[in-house]
C-alpha cells in the first residue's frame, strides 16, 4: 500500500427531509446562485422546497438552469458572469453529478480571471473558488462528495476531467427519496458509472492494499444486488439510499487512497460522448466488459478472478484463467439485465472518428492498470461496435 492523505471536508446530510438543512447556508452569505437542469426538480417540488428555504433565510437567490446531461463550456461561461456581475457568495447544485460538476467549475471560475475553459485544461490555475452546496437527485457519479468534475466543449468535441481541493462540496444533501422518479433508463447507466468508478480503482498495480479491494467489492456487491430492486421497485428506499451512498463512497478517495493508479475506460468512453454526446453510463457500460477481455492475460488473471470470487461468489478452486472469464462474462450480462446497450452501433456509433478518439483516449492510459496503446483502444472501441 502506497502512502496517502486522505480528507474529505463535506458535510452529509442524508435522508429524509435533510433539505432543511440549506438554512444553513445564510451563514456563507446572502447571495446564491441556484444551477440546475431541467424541470425535473420543478415537478418534484425541490426547486419550490429549496427557494423557500433560501428565501426564508434572507437569502438573494439567482439562478443558472439548463445544465446539460453533459455539462458544456458556455454553460459554465454563463454562471461564472452571474456570480462576478452579482457579486455572488456561494454556488448550490440542485441535480445529478453534471450539474454538481458544473456549478463546481462555475465556483471556481468566479474566482479566475481568465476563460473557464483554462481551468478545464488546466486543473493547476484552480487556485480559489466560492463555496459550493448540492443537494443530489441522482446516483451516479460522486460529484457531491469529490473534487472532480468533467466538462464538455462540443465546438473541439473534447470533454475532460479536471480537479482540485477547492472544488470539493462544503456540504451536500443526500435523500433518497429523490431518487424514486429517476426513470429506469437513468437509473441502470447511474449504476454502470458508479460501478465503472469502482472498477477503475479495483484494478490497481499497487500490491496488498487489501482494505481498498475490500471495500471496492462491497460496494459492487451492493450495486449487483440493489440496482435490479430499484428498477422494479423505483420507491424503494433501501435501494435508492444503498445506491446513493455507493455512489458517494465510490469516488470520494475512500478507494483509492493508497492504491492509486490512472483511469482508462474513463477517457475512453469520455471521447465517445465527446463526439457523440451519449449518456456516460450508457458508453461505460459497453466498454468496460470489452477493456476486461481485451486487458486479461495469464498476468491479470489472478486479478480478475479474485473480482469473481469475491463478488460473485465463483468457485474459488477453479482455474483462475476460467474463474476471469466466467466474472467478465457475468458483468457483461449483469449490464444487459439492466437494459444498457451492449454495443457502440446501440447508440449510433460507428468508425468514423475512431482514429483520432483512440489517439486522445491513448494519452491518458499509458500508466493504467494494463497500459494501452492508441492501437489497442482502436482495437477496443472497434471490439464494441
Amino acid at each position: 500500500m502506497n502512502n496517502f492523505t486522505y480528507s474529505i471536508p463535506t458535510k452529509i446530510y442524508f435522508g429524509k427531509g435533510q433539505i432543511s438543512h440549506l438554512t444553513e447556508l445564510a451563514s456563507y452569505g446572502s447571495k446564491v446562485l441556484l444551477v440546475y437542469g431541467g424541470g425535473s426538480i420543478k415537478k418534484q417540488g425541490i426547486y419550490d422546497e429549496t427557494l423557500k428555504l433560501l428565501s426564508g433565510s434572507g437569502m438573494t437567490v439567482f439562478e443558472c438552469s439548463g445544465v446539460e446531461p453533459n455539462p458544456k463550456i458556455e454553460t459554465v461561461r454563463r454562471g461564472a458572469e452571474i456570480c462576478k456581475s452579482e457579486q455572488v457568495e456561494m454556488v448550490l447544485a440542485v441535480g445529478g453529478g453534471s450539474v454538481i460538476d458544473c456549478a463546481k467549475v462555475i465556483a471556481a471560475a468566479a474566482r479566475y480571471d481568465g476563460d473557464a475553459w483554462d481551468l478545464v485544461i488546466h486543473p493547476e490555475r484552480i487556485q480559489a473558488a466560492l463555496p459550493i452546496f448540492s443537494v443530489l437527485t441522482l446516483s451516479a457519479t460522486g460529484s457531491e462528495m469529490d473534487k472532480f468534475a468533467v466538462i464538455s466543449d462540443m465546438s473541439r468535441h473534447e470533454k475532460w476531467g479536471t480537479a482540485s481541493e477547492h472544488m470539493k462540496p462544503t456540504m451536500s444533501v443526500l435523500d433518497p427519496t429523490y431518487t424514486f422518479s429517476v426513470s429506469r433508463r437513468q437509473t441502470a447507466a447511474g449504476t454502470a458509472d458508479i460501478m465503472s468508478h469502482i472498477f477503475e480503482t479495483y484494478f490497481t498495480n499497487v500490491e496488498n492494499a487489501d482494505v481498498q479491494a475490500r471495500f471496492c467489492e462491497g460496494l459492487l456487491k451492493t450495486c449487483i444486488k440493489y440496482a435490479p430492486v430499484a428498477l422494479e421497485q423505483p420507491d424503494n428506499y433501501d435501494a435508492r439510499a444503498n445506491l446513493m451512498w455507493a455512489s458517494s463512497m465510490a469516488i470520494n478517495g475512500l478507494l483509492s487512497g493508497g492504491a492509486e493508479v490512472a483511469w482508462c475506460v474513463h477517457p475512453m468512453e469520455h471521447e465517445l460522448s465527446a463526439f457523440y454526446d451519449i449518456t456516460h453510463g450508457d458508453g461505460l457500460a459497453i466498454l468496460t466488459p470489452h477493456w476486461m477481455d481485451f486487458v486479461l492475460s495469464e498476468k491479470t488473471a489472478g486479478k480478475f478472478a479474485e473480482y469473481g470470487v469475491n463478488v460473485w461468489g465463483l468457485d474459488a478452486d477453479a482455474d483462475a484463467m476460467d474463474i476471469a472469464k466466467q466474472a467478465i462474462a457475468l458483468t457483461r450480462d449483469f449490464f444487459g439485465r439492466m437494459g444498457l446497450p451492449a454495443t457502440l452501433r446501440d447508440v449510433g456509433i460507428d468508425e468514423t472518428h475512431f482514429d483520432i478518439m483512440a489517439q486522445k483516449a491513448s494519452a491518458a492510459c499509458a500508466n493504467t492498470y494494463v497500459p494501452l496503446s492508441k492501437q489497442d483502444v482502436l482495437a477496443i472501441f472497434k471490439a464494441a461496435l
